[in-house]
């Protein structure tokens, strides 16, 4: 498989605190690749300065040959890259289909349409995306209404109205129930494997990370510990001593 996604030692800093150090990180194509860590690892602060919300001290991050470094957030989405967020970025007060619609309608650049109404644009996608993520019998319901697991399912539709080749998750279960988990991974799961896309996703449920992972990556203290199969993270010495002795179902 080529290398979709390629860091080179990726520094940040806040106040003297260093929060990411000398990672380095390549994600293929079509790959499922998850990043664990125990909390205030750097895990969020990593996709933000893959994303460009943060801007590293120094290092490089090459997507399919541009580098993203200094590039504004929504030109790097522009490229291929979408984001969920930990905290759910919705609009709450606006219906399911208008959340999607617009976002298809900011992809295609048409903020400042003044000739069509932007009532009347994208229905046919927005009602794709809708049924793809499972959401189409709430389409006039109020976004902010909604069930959290079923607001996590529209932040999915919205990130992938950006027509992403590269997605990234920022832990999609957390705070969800046990169904709710179970069925949002085989949603995400099947979008994945119907859009040929690359994932990379943060989670702390590790069923859900060995569930479906193909490689994981392991941060501690803002530096890449570990980085393999799922048996290998497993059963590194070093990982069970930092993380994985925290979790003994695994």
């Amino acid at each position: 498989m080529s290398t979709m996604l390629k860091i080179t030692g990726l520094w940040k800093s806040f106040a003297g605190f260093v929060a990411i150090q000398d990672v380095h990180f390549k994600l293929d194509a079509g790959e499922t690749h998850a990043v664990i860590g125990p909390n205030g690892a750097g895990k969020t602060t990593f996709f933000d300065l893959i994303t460009g919300r943060l801007r590293p001290d120094r290092g490089a991050v090459d997507f399919e040959g541009t580098e993203l470094v200094g590039r504004a957030p929504e030109r790097i989405v522009r490229l291929g890259i979408a984001r969920s967020f930990q905290r759910i970025n919705i609009y709450p007060r606006l219906s399911v289909f208008e959340n999607v619609q617009v976002a298809l309608i900011a992809h295609a650049g048409q903020h400042w349409n003044l000739f069509t109404p932007g009532r009347s644009l994208h229905h046919g996608e927005t009602a794709d995306l809708l049924r793809l993520v499972s959401l189409d019998e709430e389409a006039r319901e109020v976004a902010g209404e909604l069930s959290y697991g079923k607001q996590k399912q529209l932040e999915l539709a919205i990130a992938l109205a950006a027509q992403p080749r590269l997605l990234l998750l920022d832990e999609p279960t957390a705070g969800m129930s046990p169904q709710e988990t179970a069925d949002t991974i085989a949603l995400i799961r099947d979008i994945v494997r119907a859009r040929g896309l690359t994932l990379l996703f943060t989670e702390h449920d590790m069923s859900v990370v060995f569930g479906i992972a193909e490689r994981i990556s392991v941060l501690h203290h803002g530096e890449i510990i570990a980085s393999g199969t799922p048996d290998a993270v497993r059963n590194d010495p070093e990982v069970k001593r930092v993380y994985l002795g925290e979790h003994t179902h695994v």
